[in-house]
């Protein structure tokens, strides 16, 4: 069995560098990307002529501007640097196809089997070294036994731990001083040193031994402990008790020393490859005319689906791809309001959607994709003699209406737990929710419109006249009081004016209405008119 190798790669300027590669300026300015870290707005990545002037990673926006006006900053967007990162991944995917993300700037390869191919490590980490000088990116990288080793030596690799009196060590201050040394904030070193470094292979004691006890993948709470105490090597941890060491720190040194030398098993466990969805069909002319593009979409429709059912899972959100001579790229996209792999319930809302593609000078090329897909749920076969399943019939329906309107103007009601009448419904995307069951019957009847509160001056409780929206009317029957009490574990400012009477009334045109008289509290009370009854 051929001995465990690993790669890892670290990217120092990964946040910078990408913000770099879309601005392509010709004269690259000092940048630097600034995040919020502990309330406080920091530098989380930075350039290497920003590097150059002293800048570097977690000093303070204040103190990085003070010393380099002329720095330009961008916000931290660690979305697309995750993003950025999974690209790197697959990039990666030369090497060996056991490759694992190390947020947020590493990734981690098992090259066991696979240095042969590039001619050795050697060779291996030159390519390494070229792809990324042609990506524009900063790389260092580290060949080791052991994932922890190598990780250890792509960062930390040619920076032998200081010696210098830093103040934060026991026999270096005083008594009076000892209580602030937790305090200081202290910066992470500059990236550098070489590019890559190689381990021999099971010399990883050899090889950890000078390096600084920070690469053990430790807690800065740990590694600051352990430098007061004057061990700043990794050979240092290495020579001293391990009872004694488990005692002071926990068992978190004690197992990452021994992953870092091979005492403990560590697996690399590679990300999953995403489900892809997507066809394409290259055409011998372009095309211009609707009835192409439909064609075009019923040859793409069928294999699009088949790929869907053959791992189970259901589109629902489709997008079509116009590639045009000139290169516009015109696309429009659908959602459906359940998962789907039959074409006859896709198609007729693309083809909603297709007058608006612009054919321009021609179309070469169409593509199909599956953007977001879910596992499509097994239910019973229903017979030719039962007609279309109801709930494919409003799920088809909501889709056509969202391919109109936008799938969140679509909407529907779910019964909320309340006993107030205006919270016992709540509003809910309708292709994101399934229907509700049977609706809770109301203790008391309830009105068919509901309405913010309307003021209204009565005469009496039940009232005989009122007046409402300027005109005075006349009661002809009353119903109640139906007393609601405030939900009293929330503030609502809406009840502020304390317990409701709700009454039916019946007006002399014929209306009848749902109002209520406000008992009193943190506000006055009053009758007011919230509802129509049916």
């Amino acid at each position: 069995m051929a001995q465990r190798r690993i790669l890892s790669l670290w990217f120092p300027r990964l946040g910078v560098e990408r913000v770099l590669r879309r601005r392509n300026d010709a004269l690259p300015p000092p940048l630097a990307v600034v995040g919020e870290r502990g309330g406080a707005q920091v530098l989380t990545s930075v350039s290497a002529e920003a590097e150059a002037l002293g800048l570097g990673p977690g000093l303070p926006l204040r103190d990085a501007t003070a010393i380099c006006p002329v720095l330009e900053t961008c916000a931290e967007d660690a979305a697309a640097e995750a993003a950025f990162l999974t690209v790197l991944r697959r990039w990666a995917g030369k090497f060996s196809p056991w490759i694992a993300e190390e947020p947020p700037a590493g990734l981690t390869v098992d090259l066991t089997g696979c240095a042969h191919l590039f001619g050795g490590e050697a060779a291996l980490l030159g390519v390494v070294e070229a792809d990324c000088a042609a990506l524009g990116l900063s790389v260092r990288a580290a060949i080791a036994d052991t994932p922890g080793a190598a990780w250890a030596l792509a960062r930390h690799a040619g920076r032998e731990a200081s010696a210098a009196r830093s103040g934060d060590a026991i026999e270096q201050e005083a008594h009076a001083t000892r209580s602030r040394a937790a305090k200081r904030r202290m910066l992470p070193p500059p990236p550098g040193g070489t590019l890559g470094m190689i381990a021999a292979s099971g010399h990883m004691r050899q090889a950890l031994g000078p390096l600084p006890v920070a690469a053990l993948r430790l807690p800065d709470e740990t590694v600051l402990g352990l430098t007061r105490l004057g061990l700043r090597r990794v050979a240092d941890l290495m020579d001293l008790p391990r009872a004694a060491l488990a005692r002071r720190f926990g068992l978190e040194v004690l197992r990452r020393l021994d992953q870092a030398l091979g005492l403990e098993p560590e697996p690399v466990s590679p990300a999953r490859a995403p489900l892809h969805f997507a066809v394409r069909l290259t055409l011998p002319e372009p095309i211009g005319l609707l009835s192409d593009v439909e064609a075009g979409l019923d040859r793409l429709l069928p294999p699009l689906c088949a790929r869907l059912k053959e791992r189970g899972r259901g589109a629902r959100r489709v997008r079509l791809q116009a590639f045009r001579t000139d290169g516009q790229v015109p696309t429009v996209e659908v959602g459906l309001a359940r998962p789907a792999d039959n074409p006859d319930r896709i198609r007729p809302l693309l083809g909603l959607k297709l007058p608006g593609i612009d054919a321009g000078f021609g179309i070469d090329t169409l593509r199909l994709s599956a953007v977001e897909t879910e596992p499509m749920l097994a239910r019973p076969h229903r017979g030719p003699a039962e007609g279309m399943d109801r709930t494919d019939a409003l799920g088809d329906l909501i889709g056509r209406l969202g391919a109109r309107l936008g799938m969140e103007a679509v909407t529907r009601l779910h019964p909320a737990e309340s006993h107030i009448p205006a919270k016992s419904a709540l509003i809910l995307t309708a292709a994101w929710s399934e229907p509700a069951g049977p609706w809770p019957e109301p203790s008391a009847p309830r009105p068919l419109v509901l309405f913010p509160p309307e003021p209204v001056e009565a005469d009496g409780s039940p009232p005989t006249r009122l007046r409402w929206r300027r005109r005075e009317r006349r009661v002809v029957r009353a119903e109640g009081p139906e007393r609601i009490l405030p939900e009293w574990w929330l503030d609502d400012p809406d009840w502020r004016s304390g317990p409701r009477d709700y009454w039916r009334l019946e007006l002399d045109e014929g209306e009848r209405v749902w109002m209520f008289e406000a008992m009193g509290g943190l506000l006055s009370g009053g009758w007011w008119f919230e509802g129509e009854m049916a």
